[in-house]
């Protein structure tokens, strides 16, 4: 009966189901110890419930960690290292990442390796393909909800933006992309991923009043990676023939 009463109890403090069912198995000394005990596995769930969540709700398409990365292939900036960008103090100063090089140097493994870093933290984490971004902006701009989904950009303590210039982009969606830029500086901390050299931006956005003020916004509070290697999935290709 007491058994019952206990979990009951959890229930209706809609403590989590793992709780409901470890209250009947803890074994303590004292009824302080127990209460301690089934408080600490609750927050223990809970943590890692919402880490899980905010992992899922960042929309990488992969997960990356740190494990397989090699930063001896990167160009840090002065004053920054890998423990800072491991971290992600970067995301504290509001601080934004631009890494730059070649395709399939490590640039998207990295910045997914950061992105997962910030959601262990608790930190809101916002994963892109550019053109994708883009399009979903076109997309609910049509539907009547950018606003609505400018907002919950603007929630995410991270924005990363991978494949940046890949793909030329229209007026509309060049300009919705700007606003979003906008919307981040000095708000949050932007991650861009490109082996597009700035000055052939323009290319990209067609406007070089619009392209100049991107590049003015990302730049002022940033650090630049340099990826200068050739690329890994070329590398590794290679080594399989």
């Amino acid at each position: 009966m007491l058994e019952y009463d206990i979990a009951s109890c959890c229930k209706r403090l809609r403590l989590s189901k793992n709780i409901v069912e470890m209250s009947v198995k803890i074994q303590a000394d004292s009824h302080q110890e127990y209460l301690l005990k089934l408080l600490q596995a609750e927050i223990t769930h809970r943590e890692k419930a919402r880490r899980d969540k905010l992992l899922k709700k960042a929309g990488f398409y992969t997960i990356k960690t740190f494990e397989s990365f090699r930063f001896d292939e990167v160009t840090l900036p002065s004053g920054v290292t890998p423990e800072y960008l491991k971290e992600c103090e970067f995301i504290a100063n509001k601080t934004n990442i631009v890494m730059y090089g070649n395709v399939g140097t490590g640039k998207t493994h990295l910045s997914i390796a950061l992105g997962v870093e910030a959601c262990k933290k608790g930190l809101e984490v916002r994963f892109f393909r550019t053109s994708a971004l883009v399009n979903k902006l076109a997309e609910q701009k049509k539907a009547g909800s950018l606003s609505a989904f400018l907002k919950t950009l603007n929630k995410a303590d991270l924005l990363i933006c991978d494949e940046w210039g890949y793909v030329p982009l229209d007026r509309v969606g060049a300009q919705l992309l700007f606003e979003v830029i906008s919307e981040c500086y000095e708000r949050k901390s932007v991650i861009i991923n490109t082996n597009i050299e700035f000055s052939r931006w323009v290319n990209v956005f067609y406007d070089e009043q619009m392209t100049g003020a991107i590049i003015d916004r990302l730049l002022h509070h940033c650090h630049l990676l340099l990826f200068p290697g050739q690329s890994n999935r070329l590398r590794e290709s290679a080594l399989n023939i």
